[in-house]
């Protein structure tokens, strides 16, 4: 079986990898061929009476220094082009395209963030450029669509290549000519949105297998406009096709939103940036019929068995079970003791303190500790903050409003005297600094039980301290949670709302974290749980580590920390490398 189809991610991950070697190989090249040009053209400059010496016909003692440099200034030329297709080539690869390099050799911003100033190019590299573009266009004359995101620099980088000079390559003017507005060029997403405007969903579903992850994604919505029985197959038909060629991160995004659509619409629906900002909005799309809906998420679940590794024995830490995947970039912050998005963890203990530190940079920053204590139904009940000290089973240290050297509020609470459901701890940015502009910033909390009571807090009773890097004025790290049976689990967030400039207190911001709340307890994650479910098959070992010696055999180990003893052949798993259980 090729690569590709065993893994691929690996073979994504070849392919780009070979593809930036060509391009640092082709850049190498232009930049010698680029200092050998400029070496000629000096020796050029130097013997130039031999250009007097052929007009006037006589013999010029610099005719041979001449002639050498002209044959080196050929050459370099030469090495230049050569350089630059290549460069191209890797880019072209990489999914990156010509504009990139064409800035990188007027020493502008390859990011194209910054407005670019291309400057005159020299002949050979211009046919360079224009022939790598020519070629990727008639490739794949889609490409053509991408110059809608940058027109303004197409058009600049026209004006230096002069592509009209150059017939021989067509292609490579009909890129300027869409940045121009002269040509026509609809993207891949406008041909898809188009078909879905009109209902054509088996028209969409044929254009999208050429590109499984956006079919995949289009699921939902293809499910939903589809016409009847028939066009439903169509779908669960090609999704089944080409997941082979999706990646696992979609696939298990795709089969986590699918298990979560079982619940009512109108039901609270949280989308979450790059950046940790959340926001709530209710659930207003028609449900997805429940038989398609679950010969779905089996295909899903047969594909990511098939992906995943069948050990020969598996070793368990309990507490790893109910930690989420780590689907997105920012499911997670750094820290100790941090868990992703969605992970439950239980609490054990009587007392519960939770702090925050922050430390100013310039202004002066207030940051003020918060606990909203939240009933069944979501509803306020009491809270705990600077304008109220003190609560039923919580004690508040005091408002602290600089931090100049670093400052920290912490919050008590005795778990067997609160009467809430919920207890959300919150950060709100009084004044100053936000969370990303601060020196440092972090939230934290830590247990103990009944008969450490009256003494200290130590740091080897810290549970979890995640740092505070967010896009938001409202901080919101995780939620506890009073189960039926009275123990207390806390679920993890990570989250940040938008707030207001200044002056954020719990008092009004309890409607909007409410519905946060509501929306990540009530969602159900995937969770390692999930993957050893699949994973463990009939020619499976399965045991559960109690800290008790390890086996003396390799063994596949999963949990939040390595244990001492494994065998050097045993393959870990631990919250530093979560991500590599993901299958590619």
């Amino acid at each position: 079986m090729p690569i590709s189809a065993r893994n691929p991610r690996r073979a994504r991950l070849t392919v780009t990898l070979a593809g930036i070697a060509v391009a640092v190989l082709g850049g190498i090249l232009w930049l010698v061929g680029d200092d050998n040009n400029v070496d000629a053209e000096f020796r050029l400059e130097q013997n130039s009476s031999a250009v007097w010496g052929r007009v006037l016909d006589y013999e010029s003692t610099q005719e041979d220094a001449y002639a050498a440099a002209e044959d080196d200034k050929s050459s370099a030329e030469t090495q230049m082009t050569f350089g630059i297709i290549l460069a191209v080539m890797g880019l072209a690869v990489v999914g990156s395209h010509v504009l990139r390099l064409a800035c990188a050799l007027s020493g502008g911003d390859v990011t194209l963030q910054e407005p670019a100033r291309f400057r005159a190019l020299s002949r050979p590299a211009r046919r360079a450029l224009l022939a790598g573009l020519d070629a990727l266009v008639a490739a794949n004359p889609a490409k053509l669509a991408d110059v809608h995101a940058h027109r303004e620099p197409f058009k600049r980088l026209g004006e230096r290549l002069h592509p009209h000079e150059y017939p021989r390559w067509p292609h490579a003017a009909d890129v300027f000519a869409v940045a121009r507005g002269e040509k026509e060029a609809r993207s891949f997403d406008s041909r898809v949105e188009k078909l879905l405007d009109e209902f054509d969903v088996l028209g969409a579903v044929q254009l999208l297998k050429s590109a499984p992850g956006k079919l995949f994604r289009a699921l939902d919505l293809l499910l939903r406009i589809a016409a009847g029985q028939e066009e439903r197959d169509a779908v669960v038909a090609a999704a089944v096709r080409v997941a082979p060629g999706v990646s696992g991160r979609v696939v298990l995004s795709v089969r986590e939103h699918f298990h979560n659509r079982e619940r009512e619409t109108g039901e609270p629906r949280i989308f979450v940036n790059r950046r940790g900002r959340g926001w709530v909005t209710p659930d207003f799309r028609p449900p997805v019929a429940a038989a398609d809906r679950d010969r779905l998420i089996a295909a899903l679940d047969a594909e990511l068995r098939r992906r995943l590794p069948a050990p020969g024995r598996l070793l368990l830490d309990p507490d790893v079970l109910d930690v989420a995947l780590p689907l997105s970039g920012r499911a997670t912050a750094a820290g100790l003791g941090v868990l992703p998005r969605g992970s439950v963890s239980a609490v054990d203990g009587d007392q519960l303190r939770f702090f925050v530190y922050w430390k100013e940079t310039e202004n002066r920053t207030d940051y003020d500790l918060s606990a909203l204590l939240l009933h069944g139904d979501y509803s306020t009940d009491s809270w705990l903050s600077y304008t109220s000290l003190t609560a039923v089973g919580g004690k508040h240290s005091g408002d602290v409003t600089e931090a100049p050297d670093g400052a920290s509020e912490f919050i008590n609470l005795s778990l067997d005297r609160v009467r809430s459901t919920f207890i959300v701890p919150q950060v709100n940015i009084y004044a100053g600094e936000s969370f990303e502009e601060v020196e440092e910033s972090f939230f934290g909390f830590m247990l103990r039980d009944g008969e450490q009571k009256g003494r200290p807090f130590e740091p080897r009773t810290v549970r979890m301290k995640s740092e505070l890097r967010g896009a938001g004025r409202v901080a919101l790290p995780l939620v506890f949670r009073r189960e039926d049976d009275g123990r207390w689990r806390a679920k993890w967030l990570h989250l940040y709302l938008k707030g207001i400039s200044s002056a954020n207190r719990v008092e009004e911001n309890q409607v909007s974290v409410s519905k946060v709340v509501r929306a990540v307890v009530e969602r159900e994650y995937l969770t390692v749980r999930y993957l050893i479910d699949l994973m463990s098959g009939d020619t499976t070992a399965m045991d559960l580590w109690d800290g008790e010696p390890v086996p003396d055999e390799p063994v596949m180990y999963i949990g939040l920390e390595r244990p001492e003893g494994l065998h050097p052949d045993s393959r870990v798993v631990t919250l530093e490398n979560l991500r590599d259980l993901i299958p590619g």
